[in-house]
């Protein structure tokens, strides 16, 4: 049975005239490109190529700092252990890394702990609180996670532990964790102008937050440490891992951060990144936002999914050449390991998702005993991916059953889950990405309750993948110089898409596939000018059965290094035969 959905192109209309004429200091390609990101003053439009901030970040307005960092310095004071206290994936253990690596600067009793997935699952848990109560710990510092756990948050303050939660999660409906101080731009009430900060971004501020509170001195205009060391600096490699690994919109402070973060780590001595781009084959004196996301991302996440990500934030924070070498190299390994495992719970979840008797399907559902927890959330976001609907991937245990959702634009899976929380044992997460545990006796219900909601929410709906371009071009307007112009737009990813083009009735000059089992495909095209240009398009290869003679492409332009050469091609996202209707 195949649901696949051909794509539908989006390309935003010309700009205005006005707008036009207010960004003639900028060249005709990247107007048009700004006006389709909502600039159409030349000033806004300089600060954002400029990653500058448009608003006061100043850390002390969110709700709960004040009072965080009061604590804080009180436990820096008297030497009281500090537990930070993160999650396994990306987010959480950059923001784990980066409040240890601060706080030991000043001087602090700190210690970073992450939960085990598979024995302790997501999110504080009593035992974990009550295991470093027992050490000495006075003073928890959640990062990433705790927004949704007021129990447990209850239970803290009961055994005598100080509860500081920042988060980034969706907060519940009602009170939150009765903790000392909760730090979370979407809690309701709080002032901060962006809502749309990662885990580690919080953490950022929560770290900068402290160093003025806590009088250390500016030099140089930056906060430092043993004698002009700068600090809030070293640790902006981290947020800008964490932040477009987490797929937070790279827009507002995200992107100020990220470019900063960047910046960073083209120059960082962070003995664990040098070792993770080696095994990865990156050159960090050319990183992007893209690498993050394919290359060093996955790797950190590996051990979190395959088995604890304590090898991901040894990774982060060791100064041991020879263990950061070690460690880059066990997750590589666990790293390829975890794409086995993906691709075949894909298939298996595949199938048992389109054996299921509806003639029309809403929601995806596949569960099994022998789903690795730790990589369900991966195979839901391929068959999200490949099919356009919301998809659940499930690990069922003796009692409880956890699964993983990805969802579309027209579905707000939280949302989905909220209207089941009866019979969930906890749930949370985004729009399009969240995460429940379900009793085994309840697991039917839900099934058939949440395929009901989205029955109602998508039927009748044109339910089609979308893809967007900014601008038409001929094949001759794409001149390396270009890339030059498109690079002021980075870093692009998540809410700030790449720039994308679209080219019509260009000509097949050449073809062929290219990779393992023939599954990409190589072009050479040619406009009416007979400018012609190289193009890439992965997992493109069955087009090469029937190609053809006029095409219109979906693509970004590239650099394309092999080999020490240097070359510009276009990197196909999608094709149609020139004329083919919508």
């Amino acid at each position: 049975m195949s649901l696949s959905r051909p794509k539908r192109w989006i390309v935003p209309p010309l700009l205005t005239p006005e707008a036009d004429a207010a960004l003639a200091p900028f060249p005709p390609i990247l107007r048009q490109i700004l006006f389709n990101r909502g600039y159409a003053d030349p000033a806004e439009a300089r600060a954002f190529l400029d990653a500058q901030p448009d608003f006061d970040t100043d850390p002390y307005q969110m709700t709960g700092m004040q009072a965080a960092v009061e604590r804080i310095l009180t436990a820096l004071d008297h030497r009281e252990p500090i537990a930070i206290y993160g999650d396994y994936d990306v987010d959480g253990v950059t923001a784990t890394a980066l409040l240890v690596e601060v706080l030991q600067a000043l001087g602090a009793d700190v210690r970073g702990y992450i939960p085990n997935r598979f024995e302790e699952g997501y999110g504080l848990n009593k035992e974990a609180l009550d295991h470093l109560q027992a050490d000495g710990v006075k003073l928890v510092i959640t990062v990433d996670c705790g927004i949704r756990s007021p129990d447990e948050a209850q239970h803290a303050r009961e055994i005598g532990l100080d509860l500081i939660i920042s988060d980034h999660h969706h907060p519940a409906e009602g009170d939150l964790p009765p903790a000392l101080a909760v730090i979370n731009p979407k809690q309701h009430g709080d002032t901060y102008p962006d809502k749309d900060l990662a885990g580690v971004g919080i953490a950022y501020k929560l770290a900068e937050a402290l160093v003025m509170g806590g009088g250390l001195k500016m030099e140089d205009g930056r906060w430092a440490v043993d004698g002009g060391r700068p600090l809030l600096e070293n640790t902006l490699d981290l947020v800008a891992l964490g932040t477009v690994a987490d797929l937070a919109p790279l827009v507002g402070e995200n992107r100020v951060l990220v470019r900063r973060g960047l910046n960073q780590m083209r120059q960082t001595q962070r003995q664990g990144l040098f070792s993770l781009a080696g095994v990865a084959g990156l050159d960090l004196k050319k990183v992007n936002a893209g690498n993050i996301g394919f290359n060093l991302g996955p790797r950190l996440n590996a051990a979190g999914r395959l088995k604890e990500a304590l090898a991901a934030f040894e990774l982060l924070t060791t100064q041991d050449v020879f263990r950061a070498g070690e460690l880059a190299q066990v997750l590589n390994l666990q790293n390829t390991e975890r794409q086995r495992i993906t691709r075949e719970m894909q298939i298996k979840a595949e199938e048992i998702a389109l054996a299921k008797a509806e003639e029309k399907h809403y929601l995806l559902f596949a569960a099994d005993e022998n789903f690795n927890s730790g990589v369900i959330g991966l195979a839901a976001s391929r068959l999200t991916e490949k099919y356009y609907l919301p998809a659940i991937v499930a690990s069922q245990g003796p009692e409880e059953t956890r699964g993983s959702c990805r969802s579309i634009p027209e579905f707000h899976i939280t949302d989905a889950l909220d209207l089941c929380a009866d019979l969930l044992v906890r749930h949370g997460g985004h729009a399009a990405a969240a995460g429940f545990t379900v009793r085994n006796g309840n697991l039917p219900e839900l099934v058939e309750r949440l395929t009901s909601i989205a029955r109602k929410k998508l039927d009748g709906q044109n339910l089609r993948p979308t893809l967007t371009a900014d601008v038409e071009v001929r094949l001759s307007q794409l001149r390396p110089e270009l890339i030059q112009v498109l690079s002021r737009l980075e870093p692009t990813g998540y809410g700030n898409r790449e720039v994308a083009f679209v080219a019509r009735d260009v000509k097949v000059r050449a073809s062929r596939t290219v990779g393992a089992d023939s599954k990409h495909l190589k072009l050479v095209v040619e406009d009416e000018r007979g400018y012609s240009h190289d193009a890439i398009g992965f997992n493109l290869g069955e087009w090469q059965k029937d190609m053809p003679p006029r095409v219109d492409l979906l693509f970004t332009y590239e650099v394309n290094e092999y080999n020490g050469r240097i070359g510009y091609q276009l990197n196909l996202k999608d094709m149609k035969a020139t004329g083919a209707t919508e």
